[in-house]
């Protein structure tokens, strides 16, 4: 980084004119954001006559700040999830937040890389104006874990699907469903139907919201909307009624259309064999093949899936949580060499876990259930009762954060016994270490336990091996 004193004058010119410029509507970076606010700050201070500033301060649209108890919670998430995606081996990538669309497979392609397993965590935005409803933001956090290179059928497929299930089960969210279909299946679907090959897509996009419509409204949709016959659009509704497992899939091999769509058979010859695993992995009762998954995004090639949560019954003064998916994913083969100047292929697969819904439905129990949480991770306060002992304070807990132990004194020169204890109290901090005159005579500290009111006298030179140890073993 230059030295700032050495930048020319012409150049410093230069950049505080573009940094006081008003930003343009479409920028999502950090810098807009700020600039946006400090705009609407100096252009609304009040004027001579006026008592009080007119304007009203509030947080950018799509947006949230998340508070201390918040974070609490969203860390413990985002913790298990990635020591889900380390279990299996991923190693860490980070690439810059604001490419909006395919990241890893710019990364491959750009580095020449035929294989990686990895997981990123991170904050990604939306293009589309945010519909805040049930944690949908325009700014929000993206959990993803990819395989990527040439393996043997199914069998990065269905780890992905064992992720799915350790980190859905570790979180303990309630019963869920893992929805899953084939690419290949809905396109040879289509085409068996009758659906032109230049409105796949697009029927593809719109048989992707069957979560959230009717059949009734998606039909209406093809037909209407987006020109497809009626009778296909009800050979399409007899295929996506099916849901099932295994024996679904030997039903379709014997299906006389469906069976005799290359595509099509290519897919359920795949999702058996994914099935075979599925059942070794112990989850298969977690998976179900459905039809009427299409996951819309382009780039699928192969197996696509998404996980559900199941409504369960509101308890009492409870509202039931519809969140739809928390989490979805599925292969994709030629995204790479999209990107490749030589067209090479690495094939991938991968998932996202939906951190924001997830942590939505966290939250919304904690309300329900009056949880306290603390926000702090602080295990011994240092505490004196008498007055002028602010600097043995310091000396003491100094050796605390040397020693790696999480500590914390108020800022007072004389503090009230009292008052220290009851900020120990009310925020969870498990030990007090006391030092007073007394102490200091006889070269020992008094370890209180909050919860117990217990107190012991411990010799100076022991005091860390002894909080060490209580720690350890509560």
């Amino acid at each position: 980084m230059p030295q700032l004193g050495l930048l020319p004058r012409r150049t410093w010119a230069t950049l505080l004119s573009q940094l006081l410029r008003p930003p343009r509507a479409a920028c999502i970076s950090a810098v807009g954001c700020h600039s946006q606010v400090a705009e609407a700050l100096l252009t609304s201070q009040p004027k001579p006559h006026q008592e009080k500033p007119n304007f009203i301060i509030k947080i950018p649209k799509g947006t949230r700040d998340l508070s201390p108890q918040q974070m609490v919670v969203r860390e413990k998430i985002l913790d298990m999830v990635v020591s889900c995606f380390k279990r299996h081996g991923a190693k860490g990538l980070d690439t810059p937040a604001f490419e909006l669309t395919v990241p890893f497979a710019r990364y491959l392609a750009m580095n020449k890389l035929k294989k990686m397993k990895r997981y990123q965590v991170g904050k990604v935005w939306r293009r589309e104006s945010p519909t805040i409803v049930q944690g949908r933001y325009r700014e929000f956090c993206q959990c993803d874990f990819d395989i990527a290179g040439h393996f043997d059928p199914m069998i990065p497929d269905a780890e992905c699907l064992k992720i799915m299930c350790e980190v859905l089960s570790g979180l303990q969210l309630g019963d869920f469903l893992i929805k899953v279909n084939d690419r290949r299946i809905v396109d040879g679907m289509f085409a068996v139907c009758g659906v032109p090959e230049s409105k796949f897509r697009a029927i593809c996009a719109s048989m992707d919201k069957l979560d959230k419509m009717s059949w009734r409204d998606v039909r209406h949709e093809m037909v209407a909307k987006k020109g497809l016959a009626p009778e296909v659009a009800d050979r399409i509704g007899e295929y996506i009624q099916c849901h099932g497992g295994v024996s679904l899939i030997e039903q379709l091999f014997q299906d006389p259309r469906l069976s005799q769509n290359k595509q099509a058979l290519e897919g359920l010859g795949d999702l058996k064999l994914l099935f075979e695993y599925l059942t070794l992995f112990g989850i298969a009762e977690k998976i179900c093949f459905d039809l009427s998954l299409a996951r819309g995004v382009d780039y699928y090639t192969g197996v696509i899936y998404e996980a559900v949560l199941l409504q369960t019954p509101a308890q009492a003064g409870e509202e039931p949580l519809n969140v739809g998916s928390v989490a979805a994913g599925g292969r994709y083969d030629e995204l790479v060499a999209t990107f490749d100047p030589k067209g090479h292929k690495v094939p991938c697969v991968g998932l996202s876990i939906g951190i924001e819904r997830i942590f939505y439905i966290v939250e919304q129990r904690m309300k329900n259930s009056f949880k306290k949480v603390r926000t702090t991770e602080t295990q011994v306060f240092v505490a004196t009762p008498q007055k002028n002992f602010l600097r043995e304070r310091l000396k003491l807990i100094a050796e605390l954060w040397d020693a790696g132990i999480k500590a914390e004194m108020l800022y007072k020169n004389n503090p009230k016994l009292l008052t220290q204890l009851h900020y120990c109290e009310n925020t969870g901090i498990p030990l007090v270490v006391i030092i007073g005159e007394q102490e200091q005579k006889e070269g020992v500290i008094k370890l209180r336990s909050v919860a117990s009111r217990e107190e012991v006298a411990i010799k100076r030179e022991n005091l860390v091996a002894e909080i060490q140890k209580r720690l350890s073993e509560s």
